[in-house]
């Protein structure tokens, strides 16, 4: 066994994981995970189709970018994953998607207001947009100033107590405490993304009263939670 397999097969597991939940179609979409006992990160390939994917496909660089396993070439969108990681501290997988609903909300440049409990469950407010990349930003280190402009963001924002964002005129970035959980708040997200549409369409635009946001965030995550069997 290699010294980053563990790390493969979970990020592996999670990149099949996206086609399962329908997140994905085509090669749309990535995982990645961190290990920084070792330093390092593994991330889908670029391009491959998933039923041709093995977990030894998987690229392993360190937090520069700098390959140090793999014969494939990585995501195009790596470094937007290596920024998150640089910056964001406790987060230990990341998810790219184009999934239809949260991307909608994306195009649409508008941020995904808390509407309601299953929200509360797993996003501390809103799911917030980004502003929108400039011409140079684009045209210089497009995924690398995709990853700035997600940090840029959350500079008022936790990014452990909302693990998503929506990247103006593209599409959602989620993350969490491992591969497997980032994809987990992929679903949510997209899930709560479909229904927050169906509200604006059905005309409420009252978010949750922050008492009810509060309560629901707050028994599932934090020292005092109590959801669940402890």
């Amino acid at each position: 066994m290699g010294m980053y397999e563990q790390l493969k097969q979970s990020v592996y597991e999670s990149n099949m994981e996206l086609t399962d939940r329908g997140l994905v179609i085509f090669t749309w979409g990535n995982v990645s995970g961190y290990d920084p006992d070792q330093g390092v990160i593994a991330i889908k390939p670029s391009g491959v189709e998933y039923e041709h994917m093995k977990p030894g496909d998987m690229v392993i660089l360190d937090l520069e970018g700098n390959v140090i396993e793999g014969d494939l070439k990585p995501s195009s969108d790596t470094p937007t994953h290596l920024e998150l990681y640089r910056n964001f501290k406790n987060i230990r997988g990341i998810v790219h998607t184009h999934s239809e609903w949260a991307t909608s909300w994306a195009q649409a440049g508008r941020a995904i207001p808390p509407f309601g409990t299953t929200h509360a469950d797993y996003f501390y407010g809103e799911v917030p947009i980004t502003r929108e990349l400039t011409k140079e930003e684009v045209e210089t280190s497009y995924e690398l100033n995709t990853g700035k402009v997600i940090v840029e963001t959350f500079n008022d924002l936790d990014p452990d107590a909302v693990p998503s964002v929506l990247v103006k005129g593209h599409a959602p970035f989620s993350w969490g405490t491992s591969p497997d959980n980032a994809v987990h708040n992929a679903v949510v997200l997209e899930y709560v993304a479909k229904m927050a549409f169906r509200n604006v369409v059905l005309e409420n635009e009252k978010p949750l009263e922050q008492y009810l946001l509060d309560k629901h965030y707050f028994r599932k995550h934090g020292k005092d939670a109590y959801y669940g069997q402890g």
